[in-house]
């Protein structure tokens, strides 16, 4: 099934990435297509200075062969040949009224009969909306119950743990939803159900950042909410370098640098100690990085998102 899952997540790059243009109507992505030394390759396509989209990147690789020692330490494995394959995005926009997004779907499999899937995606507004972010879990929410009931409360609270920045105690974002090592044993699907749900997720993106990007593109701003996404930005390369265990994995594992960091902003800044105005905005927005917040039934959000 791994040539099918392989041709699957070549074909949602392509879709995603003529999707972004047209949404973006400037800037165009740029490919490089690379080779693993030890099996496989990819192709990293990133997009620069377009009208929305400052810095963003899809990137789809499928590598294979001999596990370096640190991954089979790292996932607790034996020694076996291994396959892995995913796509992986994040947008940096121009303006800090749009928010930025990741979005990542990925599988692993071994020649000794191990494999699973992961992924999920979560949104990271440089100013949160309330009412956009209860937008967005409840798109999240919608897909995840088309396959199972179960799914969204337990990846959301996946995402909750996983995307936070200890050492600032507050959220990345506003969440999504987060899952790995979905296989049969631990969610009694079969593989083609699973792969059937990680597209589902992978297919979303579009439509829900589109409808983002739409609310958000044309808010005015000024040199105030720049400075704030540069700090903003800084959180999330906090995160990203400090915390994610995919950046980790990935530079531990030798895998390929300029692919990895491909989720860096152009941009981005740190000032000591920076304390919003009380009231402000920015101030605002600080309440709302934290985990356990039920967007779903966040009264009186619920029946105007409902409605959408």
């Amino acid at each position: 099934m791994k040539q099918a899952i392989e041709q699957q997540f070549q074909a949602l790059q392509d879709q995603i990435c003529l999707a972004l243009q047209t949404i973006d109507g400037k800037g165009k992505f740029v490919q490089d297509i690379w080779q693993r030394e030890g099996g496989g390759g990819g192709r990293s396509r990133v997009m620069c200075n377009g009208e929305v989209i400052e810095k963003g990147g899809v990137n789809f690789s499928a590598v294979f062969g001999e596990p370096p020692e640190k991954m089979l330490v790292a996932l607790q494995l034996e020694q076996a040949d291994f396959f892995a394959t995913g796509v992986s995005i994040v947008l940096h926009p121009q303006s800090p009224m749009v928010p930025i997004i990741h979005m990542n779907v990925r599988y692993f499999e071994m020649s000794n009969g191990v494999w699973w899937f992961g992924g999920g995606i979560d949104l990271t507004p440089h100013y949160v909306v309330p009412e956009q972010a209860a937008w967005f879990h409840w798109q999240l929410k919608k897909v995840c119950d088309q396959h199972d009931s179960s799914y969204y409360q337990t990846f959301k609270q996946w995402a909750d743990d996983y995307f936070y920045i200890k050492h600032r105690q507050e959220t990345r974002g506003v969440g999504g939803i987060f899952f790995d090592h979905l296989n049969t044993q631990k969610t009694g699907k079969t593989q083609p159900q699973l792969f059937d749900f990680v597209l589902s997720v992978g297919r979303a993106f579009v439509p829900i950042y589109a409808h983002l990007v739409e609310l958000n593109r044309h808010i005015p701003f000024g040199e105030r909410e720049k400075k704030w996404q540069q700090l903003r930005r800084g959180r999330y390369v906090e995160f990203n370098l400090v915390w994610d265990k995919g950046t980790k994995f990935g530079l531990d594992t030798d895998g390929r640098t300029e692919s990895i960091l491909m989720s860096m902003p152009p941009q981005a800044h740190w000032e000591y100690n920076f304390t919003p105005p009380a009231e402000s905005p920015e101030a605002a927005t600080l309440t709302w990085l934290k985990r356990g917040i039920d967007w779903i039934n966040l009264l009186p959000l619920r029946s105007a998102v409902e409605q959408t």
